[in-house]
């Protein structure tokens, strides 16, 4: 299949599982690391406006080799807090906020609003990023009181060997509570390649998908 097979392939799924939720269609972020900037110039011409990164190094060199105005650049992995003012520079939005040094880093005055979602931790997998559900209200906090940030909602990733919903559902608590210290803060960030229509049916607003758009990946590094 080519790239444009796949993307098409994947957004009739989207759609599908729109339906079937009776929810309004999310945003399709496709998550393009390890690829080329090349590939991403096909994704803008296919029509593709939202796009991933997870590390800091390839999306800064990728953004600025594409340098293209109809792209919103997305960063999605871990985050260090140090580089935290250098991807303020391309990123529209950043979706794995988790703990209160990296708000005050990623924070700014400088007449720009940079839009984040709370990681929430649906698991005690070791390695795994994100803020624990009952310390999530007191980041959300200090995200609502932070210049030049402004809070989307919540991000999770289902863990492995469990049911990808019953990770969402849990993730969909969080979003309520936090709702209830922002009203506006509603998004969900949630589902990847494989996990996607659970977190349709989860009410996610956004979608992170890689593989099952772009294919393998070139490179691992």
């Amino acid at each position: 299949m080519t790239l444009a097979d796949r993307l098409a392939a994947v957004d009739t799924e989207i759609a599908d599982a729109v339906r079937a939720a009776g929810s309004r269609p999310p945003t399709r972020i496709v998550v393009t690391k390890f690829h080329p900037a090349s590939l991403v110039r096909e994704l803008a011409d296919l029509g593709v406006r939202d796009v991933g990164e997870n590390r800091h190094q390839e999306a800064a060199a990728k953004a600025a080799e594409v340098d293209d105005s109809r792209l919103a650049w997305h960063f999605v992995g871990q985050l260090q807090s140090n580089k935290a003012k250098a991807v303020r520079r391309y990123a529209r939005t950043v979706h794995s906020v988790d703990r209160i040094s990296l708000v005050d880093a990623l924070a700014a005055d400088d007449g720009t609003d940079l839009g984040v979602f709370l990681e929430i931790a649906l698991s005690d997998e070791i390695g795994r990023g994100g803020v624990s559900a009952t310390e999530a209200e007191a980041l959300a906090e200090r995200v609502l009181a932070a210049s030049g940030l402004t809070l989307l909602g919540v991000m999770g990733v289902a863990p492995l060997g469990e049911e990808p919903r019953a990770a969402f559902a849990r993730l969909r608590a969080v979003s309520e509570r936090i709702q209830t210290l922002s009203p506006l803060a509603s998004a969900i960030s949630a589902g990847m390649s494989g996990d996607f229509r659970e977190a349709i049916a989860e009410g996610a607003t956004h979608l992170r998908i890689g593989t099952a758009i772009t294919g393998k990946r070139s490179t691992a590094g």
